[in-house]
């Protein structure tokens, strides 16, 4: 029995020298949703013309969830992005706990956090489910890795889960990027265990390389059998370069979380 995941990649992660309607298209062809990252990049009325299904996307251009300022550029960020998610048929509109500019380093690093900022935060995210509940549109927050985004406030999987249960709204779901987990803190399968409540779409990537499954250290055919046990229903995105061949690379994606 094929379990009940349905798969997507990030398409600018694959095939980066054709252009991007070329690779949603192709991306459908073979059966999978598509990720996409900063909309303003590219041409919106070609991707509407592949008639793919886009699972998730950044959520936002700037801002951050830490303060007034911050709050206010997100807040007006998102608002615009928001009016793309749902001209695209976005499922789930990404956050971060701050910008992320060149190789994912966060905008501004932040090396130390003060009492009020998670109060913030809080804040922050239930006008952005504000926001969400107006407009029609879900959001999630992602978890990031100290290593390839140090300085990132609410980063880690633990921070995002704490947040996320503490606001506990539907238009705010979890986005639990397992490379990232890999990295920061290990345990996947708890970590599955723990956000479920909460998930809105996992992403893979192995590690170290951040290519495909079957490539570096972890077990996703086991990640794949615990997460259908423990009764996960939504998207698996693949957020991953491909190590060689982007079709074998997603194909061995496929077999990880296909039987």
């Amino acid at each position: 029995m094929a379990r009940p995941f349905a798969l997507a990649a990030c398409a600018e992660m694959l095939w980066r020298d054709r252009p991007i309607a070329w690779r949603a298209a192709r991306l459908k062809e073979m059966g999978f949703g598509v990720g996409l990252w900063n909309w303003p990049d590219w041409d919106l009325a070609a991707l509407e013309r592949t008639g793919a299904t886009f699972t998730i996307m950044n959520g936002y251009l700037r801002g951050r969830l830490t303060d007034a300022e911050g709050c206010e550029m997100l807040l007006a960020s998102a608002r615009e992005t928001a009016k793309v998610g749902k001209r695209l048929g976005v499922q789930r509109l990404n956050l971060h706990g701050t910008g992320l500019g060149d190789m994912g380093l966060p905008i501004p690093h932040i090396g130390s956090f003060a009492p009020g900022m998670e109060i913030r935060a809080r804040d922050t995210l239930h006008r952005l489910c504000d926001l969400a509940e107006a407009e029609g549109v879900t959001f999630t927050l992602e978890n990031l890795n100290p290593i390839d985004h140090p300085g990132c406030p609410f980063g880690s999987t633990a921070a995002v889960l704490g947040l996320v249960s503490a606001v506990n709204r539907p238009q705010l779901r979890i986005n639990l990027d397992l490379y990232h987990t890999q990295i920061g803190e290990g345990d996947l399968i708890r970590w599955c265990e723990a956000c479920l409540p909460w998930l809105g779409e996992v992403q893979v990537a192995d590690n170290p390389g951040r290519c495909e499954p079957g490539t570096g250290e972890i077990n996703y055919p086991a990640v794949a059998r615990a997460l259908a046990a423990i009764g996960y229903r939504g998207p698996v995105g693949l957020e991953a370069f491909a190590s060689g061949d982007p079709e074998t690379a997603l194909e061995a994606f496929r077999a990880a979380f296909t039987p």
